[in-house]
């Protein structure tokens, strides 16, 4: 099977590693020969957030996307990602690791009724949170993230109609942040929502001197409950400068690992799921397809490669260029 049958059968591609030959050295020597960069999610497994060049959230991501002077760009995340890497830097080589790894929240927009749904509402100004396809990005006013969409929908006028998309429980979050009357888009991602508020309970009821902290993208009954609310680079920075022993980290748990390494004598608790699970833990099945043998292949054959057609990311690169210069 060639190359691109591989990517179009299965979605990612393979490469045979010599005996002899170290992976992580192979895939530093492919970096250097290819001038790539490895960008990672906090979401990633911890062996690849181990050999990335740069590792951040969404709005960190997209920073160093935009930013980077490397030839090939590898989205270590999901598919949307490696979309905004392409929108803003059109000129290079984006590929990621598995086309597979897709996004539940981005796929609770689909286009064609996202489209309608903006009908409905013409008079208002559409703030689109980052996890979206590029089409809705493109149907977007400003792209936002979870670390900036307070501070964005604040630098509108108070009297200014918004529609915040597609994250629903963000969207409440920020409503009541801003004290807006916000209209959300029904939404949400898989993992956060999976969190369990009762089984949180009886982990708190286990580590009574803990701090619950939660990403903006949990429901409303575990946010009630958390003594503190952000984006994982802000989880990650509470948890290494605050005095607290224990931590529950109310998020998907690749950003312990990052914890664990911020602040190694704490005590990092990853926050339960409703359903029982081997991790006992929120785990986004998408991030976790990239494994380093799927790196290697993609960067000695530089596939799956990322295309955004050039209308579709013109129009998304206004919303984005927008959530930059407001960063």
């Amino acid at each position: 099977m060639d190359i691109v049958e591989q990517v179009k059968k299965q979605g990612f591609v393979t490469a045979e590693l010599q005996k002899e030959k170290d992976l992580i050295s192979e895939i530093d020597r492919l970096k250097k020969e290819k001038n790539a960069v490895i960008l990672a999610h906090y979401y990633q497994q911890e062996d690849i957030q181990d050999i990335a060049d740069y590792i951040g959230d969404s709005l960190g991501l997209s920073q160093e996307a935009a930013a980077t002077d490397a030839d090939v760009i590898l989205f270590a995340g999901v598919h949307f990602m490696g979309e905004t890497a392409k929108i803003l830097s059109p000129n290079k080589t984006v590929i990621i690791p598995d086309l597979n790894a897709g996004c539940s929240l981005a796929d609770s927009a689909p286009t064609d009724k996202f489209e309608a749904f903006l009908k409905e509402y013409p008079d208002h100004t559409v703030i689109s949170y980052i996890n979206c396809s590029a089409e809705i990005k493109a149907l977007s006013n400003i792209i936002c993230t979870s670390s900036n969409a307070i501070k964005i929908v604040d630098s509108l006028p108070k009297d200014e109609k918004i529609i915040f998309a597609p994250d629903i429980n963000l969207g409440r979050y920020v409503a009541k942040k801003t004290n807006r009357d916000l209209v959300l888009w029904d939404g949400a991602c898989e993992v956060h929502i999976e969190i369990s508020a009762d089984k949180l309970k009886l982990l708190q009821g286990k580590y009574p001197n803990s701090k619950l902290i939660a990403h903006p993208e949990c429901q409303q009954d575990v946010l009630d409950e958390a003594d503190f609310i952000g984006s994982t680079t802000a989880l990650l920075k509470y948890v290494a400068e605050n005095d607290a022993p224990e931590f529950i980290v109310a998020t998907e748990v690749g950003i312990i690992h990052k914890m664990k390494q911020a602040a190694p004598n704490k005590t990092i608790i990853p926050a339960p799921i409703h359903e029982n699970n081997t991790c006992a833990c929120s785990e986004c099945p998408y991030m976790k397809l990239n494994t380093l043998e799927k790196i290697h292949a993609s960067l000695t054959h530089l596939q799956p490669e990322i295309f955004v057609p050039e209308d579709t990311r013109l129009k998304a690169l206004k919303s984005v260029n927008r959530m930059l210069e407001l960063s």
